[in-house]
């Protein structure tokens, strides 16, 4: 495994760590996965090189697309959030209430 393979695995597996271990805010949730998505496009885009193939390489384009989508709906999330419940801690959020 080169280096550069070896850096791109410990960085989506320390991003999903911490979204597993660390949701004590939602902002935090979102950046965890936001370096998931990152790590992913680097991953994809270096598998599209290495190919050489022209057929793979609007895979990365297409999932950096899906992933600022992702930010901008985890955004307005937050957003809505924080004004209904005053907070974006997690333990607040209960989806039992009306």
């Amino acid at each position: 495994m080169t280096p550069v393979y070896f850096s791109i695995c410990t960085t989506f597996i320390f991003s999903l760590m911490g979204l597993t271990f660390h949701r004590a805010h939602l902002l935090s949730a979102l950046l965890c996965l936001e370096g998931m998505m990152l790590s992913l496009f680097f991953a994809l885009s270096l598998w599209a090189i290495r190919m050489g193939a022209m057929n793979f390489a609007c895979i990365p384009m297409l999932l950096l697309a899906f992933s600022a989508c992702e930010a901008s709906t985890g955004l307005a999330l937050l957003v809505a959030t924080t004004r209904t419940h005053g907070s974006d801690h997690l333990k607040t959020l209960n989806l039992l209430q009306c």
